[in-house]
């Protein structure tokens, strides 16, 4: 069993996509998002799988494409910003390097104008963006091997962040509190 690089979660409009990509390219391997697997899969955009089917069904979907990216890529992996709502999925985490695109509600306004094409934002979007963030916050941070705050930073910088958090994921000043080895870097 093969097991990606670099695993990349955090919340819708973060810029798992773009950073994942650029993080392949940094290091010569190759990039894969379980969004799109889903979608290339049941050939329905992920907002059209929420509308017909419910939450719960693409949660499903969602689960097994996670389980099998795991399992079988070896490069840069970003998953979809519900996929840490899954126990197993949080459990096939573990011992994985883990890095957690963190923004606040400002920043995913400015990069997102949380438009109501995103299936979970479609009423009250602001309001709606901070609640996912207060149920998902500690569930990213649970799974994360390093923290990397992406407000006011472009994508590269993002990544050069990401790579040289996980180089340096050492015990040191500047480590998140209780956490052993995670480094959030602002």
């Amino acid at each position: 069993m093969s097991a990606p690089l670099i695993v990349l979660v955090g919340p819708m409009g973060v810029g798992k996509s773009t950073v994942g990509q650029l993080l392949a390219e940094r290091l010569g391997t190759g990039y894969r998002d379980t969004d799109a697997d889903i979608v290339a899969a049941q050939g329905r955009t992920i907002a059209e799988i929420f509308v017909d089917d419910g939450e719960s069904a693409f949660r499903a979907l969602e689960k097994e494409a996670v389980r099998t990216a795991l399992a079988e890529h070896e490069g840069v992996l970003a998953l979809g910003g519900g996929a840490i709502l899954d126990a197993d999925t949080r459990g096939l985490l573990a011992g994985q390097q883990v890095v957690y695109l963190s923004m606040d509600v400002e920043e995913a306004v400015r990069r997102t104008g949380l438009n109501t094409a995103r299936p979970l934002l479609a009423v009250n979007p602001r309001k709606q963006w901070r609640e996912l963030m207060e149920a998902r916050r500690h569930l990213y941070e649970e799974v994360a091997t390093v923290v990397v705050a992406t407000d006011g930073r472009t994508p590269e910088e993002v990544t050069r962040a990401a790579l040289d958090a996980l180089e340096s994921k050492s015990v040191s000043p500047g480590d998140v509190p209780g956490t052993p080895g995670r480094r959030t870097l602002r």
